[in-house]
């Protein structure tokens, strides 16, 4: 970000490249100080709201500027974890709510004893109450499924 066409000139002409960048480099930083003030000041207009909220009639400094606009971000972000996870209790409710619509479905349009029916819809009304593992690895999957293959309904 060093300042285009600037040329600085001594007394005897054009000076060298060391000494030119001993010039440039107070202008260079100074520049650099702007844009970080800058951005502090954009944060502070952004989130004016919070910070009244936290620091009322109180000269905030930068620092504390920076602090609370982390501290914000993390709240944002921490709410937009809750909505993703009840987003995805509520998908699970839905595709359970339809899968056990189509089970009672297939079960009306075919032959199927009403005792096997009886459990079939016990242990929907079981596993409904119970909240999905979503944590389960597909070997730990695999692993509890052959467990308990003999209590498992199979149509054929």
């Amino acid at each position: 970000m060093a300042p285009s066409g600037i040329v600085f000139v001594d007394q005897n002409g054009l000076l060298s490249p060391k000494e030119k960048n001993k010039l440039r480099k107070p202008v260079v930083e100074k520049m650099r100080r702007d844009r970080i003030n800058s951005s502090i000041e954009q944060l502070k207009l952004l989130l004016e709201k919070e910070f009244q909220q936290h620091q009322p009639n109180s000269k905030l400094e930068k620092a504390d500027i920076l602090e609370m606009t982390v501290d914000y971000l993390k709240q944002q972000g921490q709410a937009q974890a809750k909505v993703v996870q009840k987003d995805a209790q509520v998908d699970f409710k839905q595709g359970y709510s339809k899968c056990l619509h189509e089970a009672f479905q297939f079960m009306s349009h075919h032959k199927v004893h009403a005792e096997t029916q009886a459990k079939l819809v016990n242990h929907f009304q079981r596993s409904q109450l119970s909240p999905p593992d979503t944590t389960s690895s597909p070997v730990a999957l695999k692993h509890s499924s052959s467990k308990s293959l003999h209590n498992l309904w199979r149509p054929w």
